[in-house]
């Protein structure tokens, strides 16, 4: 990342790393938090910031070690990711917030989530997530991306399945230019991470599940993970009345990106419908 870019955001220093930030919007009510995937920062959010600010009050967090893709933070995880948000949280004085998750940014959310409990964050978004068990494919991936000899055609296997078919510069450059700019000691322990949260617990709607406090919980998503996604996610609502999904136009897995103004307008309606769980 450009140092004229790292000078926009704020630091802190939270269990030992730096987090970086920057604040948006200053309206009443739950502040929105959001976070990308692994070896994703702050700019995956450009194209929503500015108009989700328009109404709430927006943070845009990067996790440890992704201000800069040179920096070593140590091996971490979804429980340290969670530890580092709640950190920035009660040192900006934060009473209510949304997490606003992007991909396997979820498993912190939901880490995030259930530690807080409703009072704290009475809602939670998730954006485009594999929501059911890790598919043979993509289990692959990561195995090999966890192998220094195979790493860098696994992960260009991840890019190409995620770009889909589309020809989106934005999406193009957020894949070759953003997150190709970390390396293997990076890539590595993010899918080291990832294939631990499905072992642990099967799949992200277990981990709905487990929650032992229920709040409303959206996913937005674009990029289906497998055939009948969308009757998977619904058959699970109607077990789970709290969650629901919605399906945005687009042809990639970065609907913040491809699809901005849907994404926001869904955000708004969510944030400000009722959080009455039936």
């Amino acid at each position: 990342m450009a140092n004229q870019e790292n000078n926009k955001l704020q630091s802190i220093i939270i269990n030992g790393q730096e987090i970086t930030y920057d604040i948006n919007g200053s309206a009443e009510g739950p502040v929105i938090v959001l976070l990308s995937g692994w070896c994703q920062d702050h700019r995956l959010f450009d194209y929503i910031v500015k108009p989700l600010s328009d109404q709430h009050k927006v943070i845009r967090m990067n996790w440890r070690g992704h201000t800069d893709p040179q920096s070593s933070p140590g091996d971490f995880g979804a429980k340290d990711q969670a530890d580092d948000v709640i950190g920035v949280l009660n040192a900006l004085d934060i009473d209510q917030v949304i997490p606003v998750s992007t991909s396997h940014g979820g498993w912190a959310n939901l880490e995030i989530t259930e530690r807080l409990g409703t009072q704290r964050v009475p809602k939670s978004i998730l954006i485009d997530w594999i929501m059911v068990e890790a598919m043979e494919e993509f289990t692959k991936n990561l195995k090999e991306i966890q192998n220094l000899e195979t790493w860098f055609m696994g992960r260009q296997s991840l890019f190409n399945h995620w770009i889909g078919v589309s020809h989106n510069q934005t999406v193009k450059d957020h894949l070759d230019i953003e997150m190709a700019s970390w390396g293997y000691d990076m890539w590595e322990r993010a899918c080291r991470q990832i294939e631990k949260g499905y072992q642990i617990w099967g799949s992200p709607l277990n981990r709905m599940a487990s929650l032992p406090e229920k709040r409303p919980i959206v996913h937005i998503y674009s990029q289906a993970a497998v055939e009948g996604y969308e009757e998977i996610q619904k058959n699970y609502k109607e077990e789970h009345p709290w969650f629901d999904f919605i399906v945005v136009p687009g042809d990639t897995h970065f609907p913040t990106l491809e699809s901005p103004e849907a994404v926001v307008n869904h955000i708004n309606e969510f944030v400000s419908a009722s959080s009455l769980i039936r």
